[in-house]
């Protein structure tokens, strides 16, 4: 027997041996879940509203530990999961610190903006960092930003910067705004302003509208009366709940494009999207989730891939060394969306390009070419360093 075929059979040994050693370090991370959630009611999840998770993203995080079987080896590490659940962010602080006093100290989390706010505020004196794959509220990254709280999913902010550089490329600058009535739809709404003012949008009127049929409220949920009287080149539908923004396209009373919930969206990743090597990942998180995947399961999975990457990276399982250098500005991701991003420094966003698509495909990727940043183009989406809010950001 020759010495390359027993080299080959030795590699092809080694493909197929066991992951991990048995004198492997565990080193677990945490996975949260608020199991309240109304966003995964049945019947909302079976809709398959445009911005909203169609299922439990912790398949997506599942996917990456599956995929980083060998990126400890140099510090003989083994990475997991350790998934939890409670109904409060009382509840879920009570984990964080069980787990914590384990030697836990990354902790992804899924859940609404308030409850995450709360669990931030009542673990913020532990030695560990939440990783927000859920939450899009753009006040986590200002007045309510913390120190040890990153968020890997896109917030509001950027994905309307995302819409406005669109329509100013098509040179759409005349926009009227329906506007539901939860307080979600006046975030988005606020964001869409903020926006428009940015890149010289103009916004014609905002109109609020309700859900529903009843002919005593015609003129909040006829979208002929909503959309009618004035002039416009596309419509933007603030609706945080999805069921009333998906009737809007085809339906205005001019014929116009249709953005924001429904029509053409701006989300963080899009199961269509192909291109730096998308169609792979998109084929391992279909495969893992059993169904069509959002920016909910990238985030998940973008999250275990930040933290193992943060502790190979520094060369250490230390959380004082692998958050400084996660949270530092030097660490590069790769998230098969064309760019090199990482965590902004001032309020713990994940920079990334943001996908612009129509349902059943990616037709455009954010920042759009001619939107320029002195440092990084990355932040002509969301709050730059000169308008950040967060005063609570600073690396611990």
């Amino acid at each position: 027997m020759n010495g390359r075929l027993i080299a080959l059979i030795a590699l092809a040994l080694l493909a197929f041996a066991p992951h991990g050693n048995a004198a492997d370090t565990p080193f677990k991370i945490g996975y949260l879940e608020w199991s309240e959630d109304p966003r995964y009611r049945e019947e909302r999840v079976k809709a398959q509203y445009p911005l909203q998770p169609w299922g439990r993203p912790v398949s997506g995080a599942e996917q990456a530990i599956q995929e980083t079987k060998f990126a400890g080896a140099a510090l003989k590490l083994q990475f997991s999961l350790e998934k939890r659940s409670a109904a409060d962010a009382a509840g879920l602080a009570d984990v964080v610190k069980q787990l914590a006093a384990q030697g836990v100290s990354y902790f992804i989390v899924d859940a609404d903006g308030a409850v995450l706010a709360d669990l931030a505020k009542r673990t913020a004196s532990l030695p560990v960092a939440l990783l927000n794959i859920s939450a899009a509220d753009d006040d986590l990254r200002g007045t309510q930003c913390q120190s040890r709280l990153l968020h890997v999913i896109p917030d509001y902010a950027m994905l309307t910067d995302a819409l406005a550089q669109y329509l100013v490329l098509r040179r759409w600058s005349n926009v009227l705004v329906l506007r539901g009535p939860d307080p979600g739809d006046a975030d988005l709404a606020n964001a869409w302003a903020r926006s428009a003012k940015r890149f010289g949008v103009k916004i014609v009127d905002t109109r609020p509208f309700k859900l529903g049929n009843d002919p005593r409220e015609r003129e909040l949920n006829n979208l002929a009366l909503l959309t009618g009287n004035r002039d416009y080149d596309a419509v933007f539908v603030a609706d945080t709940d999805g069921e009333f923004a998906r009737s809007v396209p085809y339906q205005t009373a001019k014929p116009r494009p249709v953005i924001g919930a429904a029509g053409l969206v701006a989300d963080g990743w899009h199961w269509s999207w192909e291109r730096d090597g998308a169609r792979q990942l998109n084929n391992r998180l279909i495969k893992a989730a059993g169904r069509p995947v959002t920016s909910y399961d990238w985030a998940a999975w973008m999250a275990v891939k930040s933290v193992v990457e943060a502790v190979v990276r520094s060369s250490s399982p230390d959380f004082k060394k692998s958050y400084a250098y996660l949270r530092g500005g030097d660490i590069v991701l790769d998230g098969f969306k064309g760019f090199r991003m990482g965590y902004r420094p001032w309020d713990g966003q994940l920079r990334q390009p943001i996908l612009l698509n129509t349902g059943n495909w990616a037709i455009a990727l954010a920042p759009i070419e001619g939107f320029l940043d002195a440092k990084n183009n990355l932040d002509t989406l969301g709050f730059d360093a000169k308008e950040t809010a967060c005063r609570n950001g600073v690396s611990q």
